[in-house]
């Protein structure tokens, strides 16, 4: 096949995309699209065939920015790699159902999902495979040839270049991982369509479109999220690990056996982690998410200020095929505010059920969620609301302050995890965290990571403690 046939028959596929058809308005597909049109118009008397374009200019312009594209989109080294990674988190009515399945596959077929559905998404999945095995190091060099017909000799060498180096098979190796797994769905020189099993099966596990490429997002509503959803995913969540802690094994052993039923699909509370500041209660639940998130476990943050958008939050995850947890961190309310009753609602009583992957955690340093009147003739009224609304949790996990013994295993064992060698000079360690918390913050979990934090930027365990001021 040349060149004009390839042309002819790439821009076929990529326009005869149906349910992947957001696909062709993404960055990289196009600019791929615009290039390929912009090369040849389809010639009239045969319509099979394309002809060279009238606008060599226009041609490098299109390679320009289709270059641009692919270095800024390019996931994995390639540009097989990049149309196989967008047909992997594309999100799309065959996806949202794949990502819903409950049971794995049988046989040889996604024999769970509706005929029709399945019929059209193997159609698009070869559509993509033939996009994907496009040659374009073939293109580049064509246009290069288009150049120096026009005298654009400079030109050409470069996009030759450029061919030989951005277009290269060495490239498909950059990133192993993704790599690694893709080419475990759609390998090379095979038809897409007949991965369709282990492609849904990919789906299934990790989840569709931004849910199987993120675990941690924010829901921030703005005047531009009346038409989409406005979950921002946190593309570099804090990876703290259940293996961190010390201290408090029986408060996380609360929050982990809570989690795992609810994981489980068992009835599950709602969780109020209450204590002092600086006790780990935000992080105990960042923790519990990053241990389960392979087992389809996501979290959620949701401000206070957006608390007026919980039924729309409800409508959006419950047609989700993963288990939320919202995460309202830092949960009080003055008592003249009076959006905390659309939550007291939606914990129990309101009309509408919680859907039943979701569960909401939330933190306070306050015991009563709404701050008491100390006069005034709400106060009777106060009290019940605050009653009302922290009874509202099923399970209320209390982190209180350490004493100091707790205080120091809980340094020891953070600085450990450093690899300092506290063994070296444990008196001196224990010596210098003392005196760091009655400096600072008092006795808790982070002020003991703020200390270990002071030691491995270079003071050391050995000597007094010295500050900047004395």
């Amino acid at each position: 096949m040349n060149i004009n046939e390839s042309l002819f028959s790439v821009l076929a596929d990529i326009l005869g995309l149906s349910l992947f058809s957001g696909l062709r308005d993404s960055l990289l597909l196009g600019t791929f699209k615009n290039l390929v049109e912009s090369i040849s118009e389809e010639k009239t008397e045969d319509a099979v065939f394309f002809s060279q374009s009238n606008s060599t200019l226009d041609m490098v312009e299109k390679w320009a920015a289709f270059t641009e594209a692919f270095i800024s989109e390019q996931k994995g080294g390639s540009f097989y790699l990049a149309v196989a990674y967008m047909a992997a988190v594309d999100e799309n009515a065959y996806t949202l159902a794949a990502e819903n399945l409950k049971n794995p596959y049988e046989g040889g077929s996604a024999q769970l999902l509706p005929p029709v559905l399945c019929a059209i998404a193997k159609t698009d999945l070869s559509r993509l495979g033939r996009i994907a095995a496009f040659d374009i190091p073939s293109l580049g060099f064509y246009i290069a040839e288009t150049c120096r017909k026009s005298g654009l000799d400079k030109i050409a060498g470069n996009i030759e270049e450029e061919s030989r180096v951005f277009w290269a098979a060495e490239g498909k190796k950059a990133n192993a991982e993704i790599a690694e797994s893709l080419l475990g769905v759609f390998p090379e020189n095979t038809n897409w369509g007949l991965a369709l099993t282990p492609y849904t099966e990919f789906i299934r596990q990790r989840g569709a479109g931004l849910m199987g490429l993120y675990h941690f997002f924010r829901w921030e509503w703005t005047d531009a999220s009346i038409s989409l959803p406005p979950l921002n995913p946190v593309k570099n969540p804090d990876p703290v690990a259940l293996a961190d802690f010390a201290g408090y094994q029986e408060q996380r052993s609360l929050v982990i056996a809570n989690t795992l039923r609810f994981l489980e699909g068992k009835p599950a509370n709602n969780l109020l982690l209450y204590g002092d500041r600086g006790t780990g209660k935000s992080a105990t639940v960042k923790a519990v998410c990053n241990e389960y998130v392979s087992s389809g476990l996501r979290l959620l943050e949701v401000s206070k200020t957006e608390l007026g958008q919980l039924p729309i939050i409800m409508d959006f995850l419950g047609s989700r095929g993963r288990r939320f947890i919202i995460f309202i961190d830092d949960l009080s309310f003055e008592s003249m505010d009076d959006s905390y009753t659309g939550l007291k609602a939606l914990l129990e009583g309101c009309v509408e059920a919680k859907p039943s992957n979701v569960v909401i955690y939330a933190t306070s340093n306050r015991r009563h969620l709404v701050k008491e009147e100390e006069n005034g003739a709400r106060a009777f009224d106060t009290v019940e609301e605050q009653i009302s609304l922290s009874d509202r949790f099923g399970l209320t996990v209390i982190y209180s302050a350490p004493d100091q013994e707790e205080y120091i295993k809980i340094a020891e064992h953070i600085a450990r995890r450093r690899g300092i060698p506290v063994e070296t000079a444990p008196e001196q360690f224990r010596e210098n965290a003392i005196r760091w918390e009655r400096w600072f913050n008092g006795r808790s979990p982070r002020t003991a990571a703020q200390y270990v934090d002071w030691i491995a930027g270079g003071e050391g365990l050995t000597g007094n403690l010295r500050f900047p001021w004395e």
